[in-house]
């Protein structure tokens, strides 16, 4: 899609006067039926999910299962599929989270930030890219938010992202998490907090689907 800075500020400045599904629609409108949107299904994700069914039924949800999650996000995961009847597509790592661990041992800390990328790398950039070249979409609804971390407050609402080459489109951008609660209560949408992205192991940190580095991170795992 080719839109020019002063495209996505234009943008961005109307659709802050617009309500997150009406964000949503928007966004979906604007793919010519190649949109998806993405989760891990963390905390508020029934959230994005429930906007973006609503704006399109049968949306590919992508959904990288790197093999860590803990047992109430995967019982979340099958709880929101049945509940939305989501067009789930899950991509996992070439390799399984048993194999990684018995070979390159525990997950790394915040301490070690090469370690982190690399098995950001491989367990969740890989299978993303994977997921993405193979959905090709023009448009990707994310459930980002400008308060999760200093990098996300430097996007918008709308942006065009540099490692996939979709138009990005974050209809919750600007929204709280109390303006997610009562979302949530409005809506009687459940919510999963026992979450961990051990290719984060923090709040704050980026686990490169978001970051520049990424793009060269994901190609560098599916090559080696």
């Amino acid at each position: 899609m080719n839109f020019s800075e002063t495209d996505l500020v234009r943008l961005n400045a109307e659709l802050r006067q617009q309500s997150p599904l009406e964000i949503t629609r928007w966004a979906v409108a604007q793919a010519g039926g190649r949109a998806i949107v993405s989760t891990n299904f963390r905390p508020y994700e029934a959230a994005i999910l429930h906007l973006a069914v609503q704006a399109q039924p049968d949306i590919p949800v992508l959904w990288v299962d790197h093999g860590y999650n803990r047992p109430a996000t995967y019982k979340h995961a099958e709880e929101l599929r049945a509940r939305f009847k989501l067009n789930l597509k899950p991509f996992l790592p070439k390799m399984t989270a048993a194999h990684r661990d018995a070979i390159h041992g525990p997950i790394p800390t915040t301490e070690d930030e090469e370690g982190l990328k690399k098995f950001s790398a491989v367990m969740k950039l890989e299978p993303f890219q994977r997921g993405m070249k193979e959905l090709a979409p023009t448009v990707w609804i994310t459930a980002l938010r400008k308060v999760q971390n200093p990098n996300r407050a430097g996007l918008d609402i709308v942006s065009l992202d540099g490692n996939f080459g979709a138009l990005k489109v974050s209809p919750l951008f600007h929204f709280t998490d109390a303006e997610l609660d009562a979302y949530l209560a409005q809506h009687g949408l459940p919510n999963e907090w026992d979450y961990f992205d051990p290719a984060k192991a923090d709040e704050k940190r980026e686990c490169g689907l978001h970051a520049a580095w990424g793009k060269a991170a994901a190609h560098g795992a599916a090559s080696a």
